[in-house]
């Protein structure tokens, strides 16, 4: 029986190649901890985020790669995360704990903005990440409700102590610091001392993500927030219709201006998804939406599921064409998320293994690959 050395099984994962980093694992300083006794091999493959898209497709393909080595009998991969800090020019921009800020903005109203940050945060913190969530919609605080959070906030050792959700997202707002029915008149100076004050105030502790929900435009805030800590990244929602398209052009080149590199564009709304099970027999269904006709194909046990197009379509494609800015996800319109945010629990949270949930997994997977990408390179 031949003897299993650490070279020949480092040699074998080389054959794995990161598609983003473009290099192999071995190379990349992902393989840790290795042991071999006698023909049993374990280690762990340490990835950029716990979100990574292909972190099962990395598992499967290190089993095969290194049962094929001579003298090994059995394989042990163990994977694990290690979430990349971005590095700001000036260290005083850094908030304390937390390796990435993540913009979510949009370039005008009703486009879902703060129901994509919730399910983002959602997800990336059921993968695995520490993740925060902060509500600079200093006039329309959302996330409060969004997140089934209520009441006044702690304060700490001279900080404010954040409201934390059963899934261990932990969540600030101005929503938790008024009361609901009292409308908030802020001037640009207010807005900015309020945005410094949940940035830098709050004991957000270890985070790998936070996401903060901007108000749509581009006005105080999001100049407050490029200003006030270093901006990893943003995230731009937008609609298929072209006036939303229209509005979110102005929201890149605004990020552009003020340095923040613009993750990518996330199309809201694409489509409405259609799921159910017909009584009778019948192999397809026929609509007709606006005048367009739709026609559904129905599966042998009577099943049937769709995305029709009430919005039209390609708004997002116009946007990552345009400005060199990949797409980082599509939505589709679905019942359920609007339930869920207006009963404070979200999709995510309440139905993991819908069709609509799967979308916003995978897109806290391309947002988590993207910003590693970045942060590595």
């Amino acid at each position: 029986m031949s003897t299993v050395s650490q070279e020949s099984v480092l040699q074998a994962l080389r054959g794995i190649q990161d598609p983003d980093l473009g290099k192999d694992i071995v190379t990349l300083g992902f393989v840790k901890d290795m042991t071999i006794q006698g023909g049993d091999v374990a280690f762990r493959i340490e990835l950029t985020t716990p979100a990574c898209p292909v972190k099962e497709q990395f598992r499967s393909e290190a089993e095969a790669l290194v049962s094929r080595v001579p003298g090994v009998s059995s394989v042990k991969v163990k994977m694990d995360a290690q979430v990349a800090a971005s590095n700001p020019l000036l260290q005083t921009n850094a908030i304390p704990g937390v390796k990435n800020v993540i913009a979510v903005s949009s370039g005008k109203g009703g486009v879902g903005k703060s129901t994509v940050s919730v399910n983002l945060a959602v997800a990336l913190a059921q993968s695995g990440a520490s993740v925060g969530i902060l509500d600079a919609d200093v006039y329309g605080p959302n996330i409060p409700m969004m997140l089934g959070l209520r009441g006044k906030p702690e304060g700490r050792d001279g900080k404010i102590v954040p409201f934390r959700t059963p899934d261990g997202l932990v969540a600030m707002s101005m929503g938790f610091m008024v009361d609901e029915d009292k409308p908030l008149i802020l001037r640009g100076p207010m807005i900015h001392s309020a945005i410094r004050q949940f940035l830098f105030e709050v004991a957000w502790g270890q985070l790998d993500y936070l996401i903060v929900d901007l108000p749509p435009g581009t006005g105080d805030a999001q100049l407050s927030l490029s200003q006030s800590c270093h901006l990893m990244g943003a995230i731009l929602v937008t609609t298929p219709q072209d006036v939303s398209v229209h509005d979110v052009r102005k929201a890149v080149n605004m990020f552009k201006t003020v340095n923040v590199p613009v993750l990518g564009v996330v199309e809201n709304m694409a489509g409405l998804y259609l799921s159910g099970k017909v009584i009778g027999t019948a192999d397809r269904i026929e609509l007709k939406v606006a005048d367009t006709p739709v026609s559904i194909e129905v599966a042998s046990d009577g099943s049937f599921e769709s995305v029709i197009d009430i919005f039209g379509s390609g708004g997002a494609q116009k946007i990552t064409e345009l400005f060199d800015v990949p797409m980082l996800g599509s939505i589709p319109l679905d019942p359920a998320v609007r339930v869920g945010g207006d009963a404070g629990r979200p999709v995510t949270m309440t139905d993991p293994e819908s069709g609509i949930a799967k979308s916003f997994r995978e897109l806290a997977g391309e947002m988590a690959r993207r910003v590693s990408t970045l942060n590595l390179s």
